[in-house]
């Protein structure tokens, strides 16, 4: 069912923002990160993370992006580190030198297969075997501010949601201050899944993933592949939009709108936001929310998908 819209009865009130950002491979995209980053940075979130490709594959990119934002910007950055394909060893002289260049805060993730999503996970044989490994590998070297991931539908791979959740109550205990969820688009599966996981005594911010669709064909196919379900009702708000750009910029911000209001309005502080390195929509519904520069940003152009 579509979320309906009324004016948000918390907007007196600033939410909290985060962004996530992915390392650029090009010189075209390495211009369009710092083009967003720079726009999003005038909203002063709260922090702002940066992507590690599967494997380690964008280590070196991922550690130069987070570097540049800590040497450049007013930013908080928190730097992803997966455990899929490294030894112990690697893994620390990540987290060392995320140390040494002043990074306090690491997004803790077990990371996807080497084979790909849908195959089977396979723990390095000298490496850390999990998500609370690593987050209490991370805490042995540094006092680290530690976020984590959870699943409103359950981690693909879990035998059921309560397993899930037990998955998280042992990256709490290991150490983790926060979690982050996978994104969703049904408000109602976020608000059960918190119930649940505050029944179980576990206290940590769990941060809603909002992802602002971009492109809907491309988002419904990574949210089969990762178990997030798509509604009917948003494939009908896209249908017939594969060639319609600007319309389907305008429906998109129709529809994050909706959502992210629903979320203030029943009570949601912290917002994070996957941005997909692009700050036009993200900054628009942040505006729409209270979330403001004290000195508007200038304007820029939105390029064509």
């Amino acid at each position: 069912m579509a979320l309906s819209y009324r004016p948000s009865r918390h907007s007196a009130r600033r939410p909290q923002v985060s962004f996530e950002f992915f390392p650029p491979k090009n010189a075209d995209m390495e211009t369009a990160l710092w083009e967003a980053v720079h726009r999003l940075e005038t909203l002063r979130p709260s922090f702002v993370s940066v992507t590690y490709g599967a494997g380690g594959s964008t280590r070196e990119r991922t550690h130069a992006t987070v570097k540049r934002m800590v040497e450049e910007t007013g930013l908080r950055p928190a730097a992803h580190l997966t455990c899929v394909s490294a030894s112990r060893a690697e893994v620390n002289e990540v987290i060392q030198s995320y140390w040494d260049a002043g990074v306090r805060h690491i997004v803790a993730l077990r990371g996807d297969p080497a084979g790909g999503l849908g195959t089977a996970y396979v723990p390095h044989p000298d490496g850390y075997h999990q998500t609370s490994d690593l987050v209490a590998g991370i805490k042995a070297i540094g006092d680290f501010e530690i976020t984590v991931s959870a699943y409103p539908e359950k981690h693909p791979e879990a035998a059921s949601l309560e397993a899930d959740i037990d998955a998280l109550q042992m990256k709490v205990d290991a150490g983790a201050t926060r979690a982050i969820t996978q994104f969703f688009f049904d408000n109602d599966l976020y608000f059960r899944f918190l119930d649940k996981v505050r029944a179980r005594g576990i206290t940590i911010p769990i941060l809603p993933g909002i992802v602002p669709v971009q492109n809907f064909k491309q988002t419904a196919n990574f949210a089969r592949k990762t178990g997030a379900s798509v509604p009917q009702w948003l494939a009908d708000r896209f249908e017939g939009l594969e060639d319609d750009v600007a319309t389907r910029r305008l429906v998109a911000a129709a529809v994050c709108a909706e959502q992210v209001l629903d979320l203030i309005d029943r009570g949601c502080t912290d917002l994070h936001f996957y941005t997909m390195n692009k700050a036009d929509l993200v900054y628009a519904i942040c505006h729409l929310i209270g979330v403001r520069a004290d000195t508007p940003a200038p304007a820029v152009a939105v390029a064509a998908e």
